[in-house]
């Protein structure tokens, strides 16, 4: 059981060694840090970046050499790894810096789409239903432009604005089956992504029905927890263990260490 998806305070999460700990005590046999990264130097995506140190761009050297230290103490696996976030203008910028940084694999997430975070529900509360549902398409546009860049080893919690209110429940069966005809195409792979699983709203990403698009176009699967404070390493381990049974699902590692592995 590997988690491949989670945040330290090189970015909004909580001490790197306490995260690698609390995965080694939920039985965990290796955990990748996906530290946030932005970019772009865009006003408004880079006031994101600099209010919640999505920064990993400055820090990720720092990093890498508290990882190593780490890795001394535990008896799992501590991948170096990022969490960036996905806009088509900055398509070259991040290749030019993952060809740098030559992290052991790279996640990318729409987080925004026209500079709006589409997780803040009062972004759209004042939108008209038309209005919002070109939100909804202009997410998954960006969606399968990251998809078709294949910059990244894995595409994060795919349906992102089914956490926000005013967005949930307009993706339809075409958006799901457009995004899983891009995987389809591609070396990038999906998350199976328990951010909110344990949470109140009970919200898994991708959908059940999202879940089902991805398996009539046998898409390979991968996991994170998405935790950013140990606490919610074991409990959103077991969830995701439990969900694995119940959906009869085997998991993948991403495509880069996959081949590291092969190689």
């Amino acid at each position: 059981m590997y988690d491949f998806h989670a945040h330290t305070n090189y970015s909004d999460g909580s001490f790197l060694p306490g995260m690698v700990r609390a995965a080694e005590e939920a039985g965990l046999e290796g955990i990748g840090l996906t530290d946030h990264c932005s970019i772009s130097s865009r006003d408004r995506a880079n006031a994101t970046r600099n209010r919640y140190a999505f920064n990993l761009d400055l820090t990720y050297e720092r990093r890498r050499d508290a990882i190593e230290q780490v890795r001394e103490h535990t008896g799992i696996d501590v991948y170096d790894a990022v969490e960036m976030d996905y806009d088509p203008r900055d398509e070259d910028e991040i290749a030019a810096f993952l060809e740098e940084a030559n992290f052991q694999y790279a996640i990318g997430s729409v987080h925004a789409v026209e500079g709006e975070n589409v997780q803040v529900s009062s972004n759209f509360e004042g939108l008209s239903e038309s209005d919002r549902d070109t939100v909804v398409d202009d997410y998954i546009d960006r969606l399968v432009a990251l998809i078709d860049s294949e910059l990244f080893d894995v595409a994060a919690h795919l349906d992102l604005i089914e956490r926000t209110p005013p967005l949930q429940g307009r993706t339809t069966t075409d958006h799901y089956e457009r995004v899983a005809r891009a995987f389809d195409d591609s070396r990038t792979v999906p998350e199976i992504n328990a951010g909110r699983a344990t949470r109140e709203e009970s919200i898994v990403h991708p959908s059940e029905e999202f879940l089902e698009a991805l398996r009539t176009y046998d898409v390979s699967v991968t996991l994170g927890t998405d935790a950013h404070e140990p606490e919610e390493i074991r409990e959103r381990t077991t969830f995701l263990e439990e969900y694995l049974t119940s959906h009869d699902l085997e998991p993948v590692s991403p495509p880069s260490l996959e081949s590291h592995t092969r190689e």
